[in-house]
């Protein structure tokens, strides 16, 4: 496929996207889970991505940095269809152990002023063994995490936490702890010293029982150094492989669409400088002790490579697409090779934590 050929494939998907925006958001969002998984066999794959643009991190070989996010892909139901649209991986999840519907909708708000979406879902998913039955019968290739959770109402989150790995793992490339998310009352304590050092402990254990697989921790950006130092602490001691820095936030900057106040995660543009400040602090304290993944906010290759500049070596992105379709994801690998041939970079490697 040539360059007119990759444009016009772009295009199509930007149309798509300004057609969606006009249904509500969470109805977008399941049409277009959808609308991707009916199309996967039609769509055709990507150009190969540049060698300046490969990232080897935690034993796995990623043809370029960037990444979808988990919240877009609950149930593992079109990972393969994410990946023809030029992501170098793809995480799926949040996955809980019982299927959960999640809070009351409306749930899901798109801030369109702001290039911002606020979502309270709530863990909505099909539950662990969805998950799985997906996971099982996915086609293509292409890197493939899950990222787990514990149900609302559970009496024991580790438990919870622990019955995701052993079903999901052995199904993924990696695996992602959320203890992150604020969304579910209560879970972001487990980020705390003593009980994150029992989660993962946990989950670092269960790995001899139920194969290796990569193990990160998703946290939050709303930290003061006190919180970040424990963090750091308890991460270099795991033996975990990588931090994803961030989830949304509860903070409330500046905002000018009518949906500022609705309670939920804020993510997109407003959250890009915090999100990347608690990154360039997580990198201060870890080094290249474990794999950094930047992501909150991120819309260009600019973006992107800032984030790497920061020290992620791998970015994901979200709710940037819901604005701008997934054309943005070729935009953003040919940007990023712009910004490293204008810093004389040879390729994303070099750049990471400069």
């Amino acid at each position: 496929m040539g360059p007119a050929f990759e444009e016009l494939r772009v295009s199509l998907f930007d149309v798509g996207t300004r057609l969606l925006r006009q249904l509500p958001a969470e109805t977008a969002h399941q049409m277009t889970l959808a609308l991707a998984g009916a199309a996967c066999p039609l769509l055709p794959s990507p150009a190969p991505d540049d060698a300046r643009l490969a990232v080897k991190a935690f034993g796995l070989s990623f043809s370029n940095p960037i990444g979808l996010a988990a919240g877009f892909d609950k149930d593992a139901r079109i990972p393969g269809a994410m990946a023809k649209f030029g992501f170098g991986f793809v995480e799926c999840g949040t996955v809980t152990p019982r299927p959960q519907a999640g809070n009351p909708r409306p749930r899901l708000f798109r801030l369109s002023e702001d290039q911002a979406v606020i979502n309270r879902m709530g863990f909505n998913n099909g539950g662990m063994e969805a998950a799985a039955a997906n996971l099982k019968a996915r086609r293509g290739g292409g890197i493939v995490g899950i990222n787990i959770g514990a149900n609302k109402d559970s009496v024991d989150r580790i438990k919870d936490y622990a019955l995701c790995f052993a079903r999901l793992a052995p199904l993924a490339d990696y695996v992602t702890v959320n203890v992150s998310s604020p969304n579910t009352p209560g879970l972001r304590g487990l980020q705390n010293k003593d009980e994150l050092t029992r989660l993962l402990s946990t989950l670092v254990g269960a790995r001899f029982k139920y194969g290796f697989k990569p193990l990160l921790l998703k946290i939050a950006p709303d930290l003061d150094a006190s919180a970040m130092d424990e963090i750091a602490d308890v991460v270099r001691a795991s033996g975990i492989e990588g931090l994803i820095v961030s989830n949304t936030t509860i903070a409330r900057p500046p905002l000018q669409s009518r949906h500022a106040q609705e309670s939920g995660g804020l993510s997109g543009k407003p959250l890009f400088a915090a999100s990347t400040t608690v990154l360039k602090e997580m990198r201060q304290r870890l080094g290249d002790a474990v794999t950094l993944v930047g992501v909150g906010g991120v819309a260009s290759g600019a973006d992107a490579y800032a984030k790497i500049r920061a020290g992620a070596s791998l970015v994901q992105l979200y709710s940037a697409l819901v604005f701008q379709g997934p054309g943005l994801v070729t935009r953003i690998n040919r940007d990023l090779l712009a910004c490293l041939a204008q810093d004389g970079f040879a390729n994303v490697t070099a750049a990471i934590g400069k």
